[in-house]
């Protein structure tokens, strides 16, 4: 039986960072996913780096500054998949006042010792940032997040994590664990053949997100448990909004935000709605009520009301928020909760809560109890370590983007800037592989730029097993791929895995 110092139940951004966080410290690690990496509340996200602004009038402060903090770590470790964003925040005369906006983007700007992101200004929307507003919202404020492509931060994670040594097991199933002795032995399920193992663990984790209290319940034999609050969030994507490179933020009269945010070149991005959810959260779904307050929404400030027939994709997800007992799920908060039970001196670690912007300081205060139970190994190191891909400057995307033409001048201009953003100096590597010199076999064309040779690599290197996770979650081709692309991108990757599958198929 493999053992391990600490296992990990979960593969979402949180799983994967604390992987990588304790691969790198030196402790023996195994995560198991029962789907694919990051398939969970972390690809179903508004795709943003973010202090959370709208947070400071429930007075989370802590979480704000913390959340501003690592805005600027986390665009320095991964700089090709997380990119500053102006977000443009018109005034409305009917809500917040205008000092009061002032005062939280003064909090915004100063809490969380922002260097190199742009500062708050005031903008006259008579100008092109307001063309596409109504001519009511002549006056507003800019200010600085980042955008992030959130699903390939998880596999960045899981990369490293492997890199330093952890055993990531995709389409895993934890279906059982139980103390034995001075540790945890752990039964894991693969869900496409049913073959079942067992590993031991001295240290487990359950970051296993919405289905954290039915892994408590059924799992860990607990069948009371109850901690979190399940909270629905849905987007849609629309066709292109407006031709610039800015954000918008929206106050709505209930009290909540939405974002239109530039999305895929052509597309712009709307949410997300707010509301308590019941059920199994893979079966999340838009709703008829969410499409119609998203749409109405964002049409009280475009000139132009948004149409329904103009909605080319929508997608939804369950955050599973930490039960604080707030009446309201958008109040709920998005700070995270640990909770360590370690009886008869063998431990569990369950995460409730947090969110995409604080996943590394939530893996460093995991860490933290993972070294009390264990005794400490290395030391924290992931803020200044640069993910897969992420090794060049923040100002570096022009510079490796043309490194990139010169390496596989074959691809379009479109194709290359997908592949800088995606895969970073890994780009790089994709095109040495493939052949050195510029004559780069990259083999067919599989549609809008995604070739034989990058499939190849997420299959061998990412652990991509399905279209789904090629198109939906490694890219958002999904949005570009008619029906005859993707019966021919299915013929491709059957092939692939099954290959991989008869020699021992496992990314690095």
């Amino acid at each position: 039986m493999q053992s391990f110092d600490l296992f990990i139940i979960g593969g979402g951004i949180n799983g994967c960072g604390i992987a990588r966080d304790a691969a790198g410290r030196g402790y023996s690690v195994g995560l198991a996913e029962a789907r694919d990496l990051g398939s969970g509340t972390s690809s179903w996200s508004t795709k943003l780096i973010h202090g959370g602004l709208r947070y400071l009038e429930h007075y989370e402060f802590r979480l704000v500054r913390e959340a501003l903090m690592e805005r600027e770590v986390l665009w320095a470790i991964a700089p090709h998949i997380i990119q500053p964003l102006r977000f443009v925040l018109p005034h409305h005369s009917g809500l917040r006042p205008s000092w009061l906006l002032r005062l939280g983007l003064f909090l915004y700007d100063h809490l969380g010792g922002r260097r190199k992101l742009a500062a708050t200004r005031t903008v006259d929307l008579a100008g092109p940032l307001g063309a596409p507003l109504k001519p009511a919202f002549a006056k507003g404020f800019e200010y600085s997040d980042a955008r992030v492509d959130d699903t390939r931060l998880v596999i960045a994670n899981a990369r490293d994590a492997a890199r330093h040594g952890a055993s990531i097991r995709v389409r895993t199933r934890a279906t059982g664990a139980r103390r034995e002795g001075d540790g945890w032995v752990i039964t894991l399920e693969d869900t496409q053949t049913g073959a079942t193992e067992t590993v031991g663990a001295r240290f487990l984790v359950n970051a296993a997100g919405p289905w954290v209290d039915r892994v408590i319940q059924s799992t860990l034999s607990r069948p009371d448990a109850h901690n979190i609050r399940l909270v629905q969030g849905s987007h849609i994507v629309m066709r292109r909004l407006f031709d610039h490179d800015r954000a918008y933020i929206f106050q709505n009269a209930d009290g909540r935000i939405i974002f239109a945010i530039p999305y895929e070149r052509d597309f712009t991005l709307v949410g997300t709605t707010d509301r308590d959810y019941a059920g199994d959260p893979a079966d999340a779904a838009i709703s008829e009520e969410e499409t119609a307050y998203l749409l109405k929404a964002a049409s009280e400030y475009f000139a132009e009301p948004l149409r329904r027939e103009d909605i080319v994709w929508s997608f939804s997800g369950v955050r599973p928020l930490f039960d604080d007992h707030a009446s309201k799920a958008q109040e709920a908060t998005r700070d995270y909760v640990l909770k360590v039970d370690a009886a008869g001196g063998v431990p569990v670690l369950n995460i409730f809560g947090g969110k995409i912007t604080t996943y590394r300081r939530l893996s460093e205060d995991v860490l933290d109890a993972v070294e009390k139970a264990l005794g400490a190994k290395g030391r924290p190191w992931t803020g200044k370590a640069a993910l897969p891909g992420g090794d060049f400057a923040v100002d570096g995307l022009d510079a490796l983007d043309a490194r990139l033409a010169e390496a596989a001048p074959a691809l379009s201009p479109d194709t290359r800037a997908r592949l800088v953003r995606a895969y970073g100096t890994e780009a790089i590597a994709m095109a040495d592989e493939a052949g050195p010199g510029g004559r780069a076999d990259w083999g067919r064309d599989l549609g809008h730029g995604l070739t034989e040779r990058e499939v190849s690599w997420l299959v061998r290197h990412e652990w991509a097993r399905t279209v789904e996770d090629v198109l939906w979650r490694r890219s958002k081709l999904g949005l570009r791929f008619g029906p005859d692309e993707v019966a021919g991108l299915e013929d491709v990757m059957g092939g692939l895995v099954s290959r991989g599958r008869r020699q021992g198929l496992a990314a690095e």
